[in-house]
């Protein structure tokens, strides 16, 4: 049996990679996760219950005890929660909730199960190809100018972005951060198609199972 094909796709936010990460699947067949909506996932149900999200113990709590699926649609302890992961309020309380330690081993957790029951994937978040997947073949780390990723993400807004990326490279659990084997790639002028045909060509090269199905 051959080993299931782990592409991990890391940067922060804006960097195109879940664009890039669909495009990638599309190519090869395979499942895709947005790890980060694992963790908005939870900032709603915290949001919801009327949890602090600076309450670590608390927020810990609705984690581990947390039923996810994320299957086209993301649904917690039977919320569904996919219209509601881009508030302002989400957005607010994301970086807070995914920096809780606790927190971010009951979602690694899930997301290996995930890509177990899938038998592979594309994966990207911020933490992926150095922490969740150490061991993927294929690691990308995508980024694009400040800017840029405000453009792209016009509801968050450049203080916002810049404000994430800062919690997110600088918390002591799982920080945002390159891996040493990782392809960077910045994405702020270049086409998806450019990239993908880049990537492609970086798995032949490395001689990867992963021909085009």
């Amino acid at each position: 049996m051959s080993t299931p094909l782990v592409i991990a796709i890391d940067g922060p936010a804006g960097s195109g990679k879940s664009t890039v990460a669909s495009a990638l699947a599309g190519r090869l067949s395979l499942a895709t996760l947005d790890t980060g909506a694992t963790y908005r996932a939870v900032a709603a149900a915290v949001v919801e219950r009327g949890i602090d999200p600076e309450d670590a113990s608390a927020v810990a709590k609705v984690a581990k005890g947390a039923t996810l699926e994320i299957e086209g649609r993301v649904i917690i302890d039977d919320l569904d929660v996919t219209d509601h992961l881009r508030r302002p309020t989400i957005n607010q309380a994301v970086s807070l909730v995914a920096a809780n330690p606790a927190v971010r081993d009951a979602m690694v957790a899930f997301q290996r199960s995930w890509v177990a029951a899938h038998q592979g994937g594309v994966v990207e978040g911020r933490d992926i190809g150095t922490v969740v997947f150490p061991d993927a073949p294929i690691k990308l780390y995508l980024t694009a100018s400040p800017e840029e990723r405000a453009r792209r993400r016009s509801e968050e807004g450049l203080a916002s972005i810049e404000r994430r990326d800062l919690l997110d490279s600088t918390r002591a659990s799982s920080p945002l951060a390159q891996a040493d084997d990782a392809l960077a790639i910045d994405t702020t002028t270049t086409s998806v198609e450019v990239i993908v045909n880049l990537v492609m060509a970086h798995i032949e090269e490395l001689g990867g199972n992963c021909d085009e199905r």
